[in-house]
């Protein structure tokens, strides 16, 4: 179907699977550690499939799986057993495969012995690379037949493609290896209870010639390139310890996961961004980017400079029917190496995002308060302002004064706000709604972005850019609490479709309204009432849909399932407006759901009720790692902690209301302007070491934009 969202078109990985990530590397096998091509599986760099099988097998039986772990998100242990022929009694051959992602892969093989007379074994590694593209796996649809080359060396098997005037390849390197064109082998005898093993490295092949770089092997005692990567993440970031050891656990596997999530960009090897997730969106996607590098600030602040500047280069300059470019319009997402026919938009760019832009706005507003430098703020303000030019022109094409969204094309996505599924935006009765569609949480961004750029104004002495600004904040405002609003049923619309009718549906969408300060005071306890009904929470968090709506379905991925990064949103909106207890249950959900999945929340999950099922019931095709999947529990845990911080005006704040059941929190190494401070909390006292010269800290909550705008507005008057 046209237009059907790529995440709802990926087929399910299976039970067992194991995704092992680094930057824009991933790996995808089954539980024992084979690889299948006829699978969404593989090894994968920047986009292309170098991997396609990678079978090990010894004495020809294949390997029984007995046991995987995932020591780091790029490496992985996996425990097999060789099978007896007869089929009768244990095996006494036990197969361990340490692999490491990283440009390819490095894979360690040993077999251990455990019986009492040595054993003649044949291990073999058939091998293929089909170098499909990223979406012809994804989706089941590879197109393309390469003209395969393939060569053997003394320890090493090439393997080169070519397509049209693409040329790719991959070498497969082992020592010790009989090398064919479709395997590599190893003969040996291993004694009683001994052991033998092997080093087998996948490189791919700039160009189909020349290989990336290297698969370095450290030498004994050393730590490899991924482990240093790792190690210098780690020392930039926050110690945290909290009494909650299983919220502990879920925090440092958030850490874990967003330190591999990082890739370079390539025309900038010094910047980082933040990719979407893996295993198919190793990519930098516009929305998830920026709302994963947000969440993230107290973290790391760089990832959300980088994103901005990143977004900012490929901001876009002209119209382009096919890749819904537009003059300064914020991207959706970037693929490396894909095929134009097969990527979104035909281009390696595809723009097809009603908040990447809005949301580019607000999150520069937050970053400007951060304490870079003043000349790369000043540098990145043109961007803002083209941002915000778009805002008011195509992306409001009929001038209502609301942004809406219309695919160009169609192959474009139908639906281009978060919830982009084809089947996303729908009435109360499940009817879907035709486009134009102006999203409610869309125009709570914009609300953000005019409130920002009025600020950022005000600060620079330009008051009638600050006042425009203002004012025009205030009347979206007053617009969309009066369209938006359903007065029988207490909730907001989730949009307005192509003849401004309201959307009725009963969505999680308003519940993103409440964190940029859209909502009208006497709607929020209505809007905070209803987020919280049975309809809405699960018991693991707040569905996407209501189970009363039309198009409920707690096994969808937009129309009744659970997004922790929603939730963590709307936790924080509760917060804004004082909703304490509500986002202490919606926090608490989401750790205690993250306790059924090792410590990692997925992308989302199952929208069943926690009284039918006392645990969540997995999505199948979730992303995990997934960008802000991995930054929610940052996110929940900033919210409750009521940190915010403004190092221009030397301010930190902070109002902490975690649960009792949470215990004392204790974070030392967080980054603060040029420093470094200790934070300790227990119950609602908060205790700060460390803050840099001319900063100082201030208990209660922060000051939000509009009311620092207002301030100023006041000021001005007086």
């Amino acid at each position: 179907m046209t237009g059907w969202n790529v995440d709802t078109a990926a087929g399910p990985l299976g039970p067992g699977t194991i995704t092992l990530v680094e930057g824009s590397s991933f790996c995808i096998s089954s539980a024992n550690g084979d690889i299948h091509p006829e699978l969404p599986q593989g090894v994968f760099f920047e986009d292309t499939r170098i991997l396609s099988r990678w079978n090990l097998t010894v004495n020809g039986e294949p390997l029984e799986s007995l046991a995987t772990k995932t020591k780091e998100p790029y490496r992985a242990i996996f425990v097999t057993r060789v099978p007896r022929s007869d089929g009768y009694s244990d095996s006494p051959l036990i197969v361990e495969r340490l692999r490491e992602v990283g440009a390819g892969i490095l894979e360690h093989i040993s077999v251990q012995n455990y019986s009492l007379a040595p054993i003649e074994c044949v291990v073999s590694l058939s091998i293929a690379a089909d170098f499909a593209d990223l979406f012809e796996v994804k989706d089941a649809r590879i197109q393309r037949r390469w003209h395969e080359f393939r060569h053997t060396d003394v320890e090493s098997l090439t393997i080169r493609g070519i397509w049209q005037e693409v040329q790719k390849g991959v070498v497969v390197s082992a020592g010790g290896a009989d090398v064919t064109p479709e395997a590599l082998t190893f003969r040996t005898i291993v004694p009683s209870h001994g052991q033998w093993g092997a080093v087998v490295s996948v490189v791919p092949l700039v160009g189909g010639a020349s290989p990336v770089a290297p698969f370095i092997r450290p030498n004994e005692g050393e730590i490899s390139p991924r482990d240093v990567r790792r190690q210098e993440w780690v020392s930039r970031i926050p110690v945290l310890h909290i009494g909650n050891r299983s919220i502990e656990r879920t925090l440092q596997r958030s850490y874990d996961d967003l330190g591999a999530l990082r890739i370079e960009v390539p025309d900038h090897p010094d910047r980082i961004v933040v990719a979407a997730g893996a295993p198919w969106f190793m990519a930098l996607f516009g929305r998830d980017s920026l709302w994963a590098s947000l969440m993230a600030l107290p973290v790391d602040p760089s990832l959300a400079l980088g994103t901005i500047k990143t977004l900012a280069d490929r901001q876009g300059s002209v119209v382009d029917v096919m890749s819904e470019e537009e003059p300064g319009k914020i991207l959706h997402e970037v693929r490396l190496d894909v095929s134009s026919g097969l990527a979104l938009g035909g281009k390696s760019a595809y723009y097809g995002s009603v908040d990447s832009t809005p949301l580019f706005v607000a999150l520069f507003g937050e970053v400007s308060r951060w304490g870079f430098a003043k000349d790369t703020i000043a540098s990145l303000l043109p961007h803002v302002d083209r941002a915000l030019d778009w805002i008011q022109s195509d992306g409001d094409k009929d001038g209502d004064g609301f942004v809406e969204y219309e695919r160009l094309n169609d192959r474009g996505l139908i639906n281009q706000g978060w919830k982009d599924s084809w089947d996303g935006i729908n009435f109360a009765d499940g009817r879907l709604a035709e486009p134009p569609i102006a999203l409610c949480e869309v125009q709570a961004y914009v609300y953000s972005a005019y409130l920002a750029r009025s600020w950022i104004a005000y600060e620079a002495g330009d008051v009638g850019l600050a006042n425009e600004y203002r004012e025009r904040g205030a009347k979206l405002k007053r617009q969309f609490n009066e369209q938006f609003w359903l007065p029988d049923r207490g909730y907001y619309a989730i949009a307005l479709d192509g003849k401004k009718r309201k959307v009725d549906a009963c969505a999680s969408n308003m519940g993103q309204c409440l964190l940029f300060g859209i909502v009208d005071e006497d709607k929020a306890p209505l809007v905070a009432e209803r987020l919280m009904s049975p309809e809405m929470f699960s018991g693991w968090g707040v569905r996407t849909l209501a189970s009363g709506m039309g198009a409920y379905n707690p096994a969808s991925y937009h129309n009744g399932s659970v997004w922790p990064h929603d939730n963590a949103i709307i936790a924080a909106g509760l917060l804004r407006y004082g909703f304490v207890e509500q986002a202490q249950r919606i926090s608490t959900a989401l750790f205690e759901a993250a306790e059924y999945s090792d410590g990692r929340l997925p992308e989302l999950f199952c929208g069943f009720s926690r009284e039918h099922f006392d645990e969540p019931v997995p999505y199948p095709t979730a992303c995990s790692p997934q960008a802000w999947a991995a930054t929610t529990p940052i996110q929940l845990i900033k919210g409750l902690m009521g940190y915010y911080a403004d190092v221009g005006h030397g301010g930190l704040w902070m109002d902490p209301v975690l649960p009792e059941s949470y215990g004392d929190l204790h974070i030392s190494n967080a980054p603060m302007a040029d420093g470094r401070i200790t934070i300790d909390i227990s119950g609602p006292t908060a205790t700060i070491q460390g803050l840099p010269a001319g900063m100082s800290f201030h208990r209660g909550t922060r000051p939000w934009a509009a009311d620092l705008v207002e301030q100023q507005r006041m000021r001005g008057t007086t």
